[in-house]
């Protein structure tokens, strides 16, 4: 009696060890809170727990595994095993996804902008410049097109832009810089600070970051069409990670990004139908900006940044212009 007992205890430690090594848990460095911006995150870590029966969960951590412009880094190093962060953080770092943040792209909606993200995300030569931080490309956050909140008396034309101090990054601080304004690339947790203190006299964001970030908070107006760009935020993962997944588990991360991203839509128009009745709510003038200054901004901003960034990528060994006539196709075909 006593060897069937000992027998049937090993064999149920046996099954336990067995049950905690096919577990899997990730660790995510995202910052700030939840919010729009990080709800297909949320959403995956739901989905892979209900489809793997809990054998593959997400710990989601909100800047407490690392700052924000060092989630890059954290990847290289293994510190997590997926993290989010922004292109025009460290564009040195991610030249090739700086397409992207081109000023006047002419992405229209979010449903355009995931899939010009994922058609980019999927070229050879973008996943192997990611590919130098130890980082797979595993799908977009996407966002709208930007615009600024400010403090004071409303920037209505372009001529009132020029001297402006604007947090903007990447490709839009470009553009910012062509009609005399001058850019700061404080991060989006600094950006309330700044503009309280009067470090920058207006922030550009989308919208869940103006809420999520309290800008609108202490703005007295928003640009309601200047819709300069927007900015690309990956969400990427450790390829060592990737490929120490099991082939069920693999396969399970990989089947639930659509489904992901289709929640993180659906939530993000929720929000958007709300926006109109926050400005009021919060006392924010809308400004209108006119079609002559949109158009010279554009003149400006769109064509110069985008032949230079095409040559100063392809001097770095880029297929620059496959990559930009990349975006043009697929948006083409996704308008379709």
């Amino acid at each position: 009696m006593n060897k069937i007992v000992s027998r049937v205890a090993v064999a149920a430690l046996s099954m336990a060890f067995a049950t905690e090594a096919m577990a899997t848990e990730w660790n995510v460095s995202v910052w700030g809170k939840r919010r729009a911006f990080t709800e297909h995150v949320e959403k995956l870590g739901e989905l892979l727990a209900e489809r793997t029966n809990g054998e593959f969960t997400l710990n989601i951590s909100y800047g407490g595994l690392s700052k924000n412009r060092e989630n890059l880094d954290g990847i290289s190093i293994g510190a997590f095993e997926m993290a989010q962060f922004c292109a025009g953080y460290h564009r040195d770092k991610n030249p090739s996804i700086t397409v992207l943040e081109l000023p006047f792209l002419g992405v229209n909606t979010l449903e355009e902008e995931v899939a010009v993200s994922h058609a980019v995300y999927a070229h050879p030569a973008v996943a192997a410049d990611l590919a130098r931080w130890n980082a797979r490309l595993l799908m977009t956050s996407p966002m709208p097109q930007y615009n600024i909140v400010g403090t004071g008396d409303p920037r209505t034309t372009l001529a009132s832009m020029k001297g402006m101090r604007v947090r903007a990054t990447g490709g839009l601080g470009n553009a910012f810089e062509t009609i005399g304004a001058v850019p700061t690339s404080v991060t989006a947790t600094e950006a309330y600070n700044a503009m309280e203190s009067g470090v920058v006299d207006t922030v550009a964001f989308a919208q869940h970051a103006h809420l999520a970030f309290r800008t609108i908070d202490i703005a007295d107006w928003w640009t309601e069409n200047l819709n300069p760009g927007t900015v690309n935020c990956p969400i990427v993962v450790n390829i060592d990670a990737y490929n120490d997944l099991s082939e069920e588990h693999r396969a399970a991360l990989d089947g639930a990004v659509d489904d992901a991203i289709a929640h993180y839509l659906t939530n993000y128009g929720e929000l958007l139908t709300k926006w109109e009745a926050l400005l009021v709510e919060k006392g924010v003038q809308k400004v209108t900006i006119s079609d002559d200054d949109l158009a010279a901004f554009r003149a400006l901003a769109a064509d110069p940044i985008r032949e230079a960034w095409i040559a100063d990528m392809t001097a770095q060994g880029l297929p620059a212009q496959d990559l930009y006539d990349l975006v043009m196709t697929t948006l083409a075909e996704t308008r379709k």
